[in-house]
């Protein structure tokens, strides 16, 4: 099922549905529940599955769809443990692209900004990758102090892994970055931090 969110946020992308669209060749980058997107596309328009590359990944909360996508015979399916594991391979694929080349990312938003990032950096336009978001809403965080990125954040406030300040969550959107920001909590109170909550299931 495709997550609702709430449209208050102006910096967040939006994502819409998958749709299949000509193209001489299909770059499909997924993880998690977002498999489930890409099965959806393959049963609208099997005939994508010829020219199909597929990198999918496992999601933050332990969904594997890898068995129900190599079951659909894509022309190429490869599974990577995460996206720093599979970036030089879709930086290569958008890199080579020629024109035709479609592209399609679904399932949690940290994935779908950094694949559209390295898209943008290839010299796609923005609106040349479709996005669908399926899945878990954990958020891939940058610390605005020590510029370290923290990913599939669930609580607010969270501590920073690399500099140890406790952060909390803005609901700022940085495209460039593919990140929200997170900012120190107890700047002007040192130590009083408020208890963490699950904000980010």
């Amino acid at each position: 099922m495709q997550t609702q969110f709430d449209t208050t946020m102006r910096s967040r992308p939006r994502y819409g549905v998958l749709e299949p669209r000509p193209g001489l060749a299909h770059l499909i980058v997924a993880d998690g529940e977002g498999g489930e997107a890409v099965l959806a596309l393959f049963a609208q328009a099997p005939e994508l599955l010829e020219t199909a590359r597929v990198i999918y990944m496992p999601g933050a909360n332990g969904t594997d769809m890898t068995a129900e996508l190599e079951a659909v015979k894509p022309a190429q399916f490869s599974r990577v443990p995460s996206y720093a594991a599979g970036r030089q391979r879709i930086v290569k694929v958008l890199g080579d692209a020629h024109m035709g080349l479609q592209v399609y990312v679904t399932g949690t938003e940290g994935l779908m900004g950094q694949v559209q990032r390295d898209a943008m950096e290839a010299g796609l336009p923005h609106d040349a990758v479709q996005t669908e978001h399926r899945g878990s809403l954990v958020r891939r965080v940058q610390c605005v102090h020590c510029k370290g990125i923290t990913e599939h954040v669930r609580t607010d406030p969270f501590q920073c892994g690399h500099c140890g300040l406790n952060l909390f969550v803005r609901d700022h959107y940085s495209r460039r970055l593919a990140a929200f920001q997170g900012v120190c909590v107890d700047a002007e109170d040192p130590g009083e931090v408020p208890p963490a909550v699950e904000r980010f299931k």
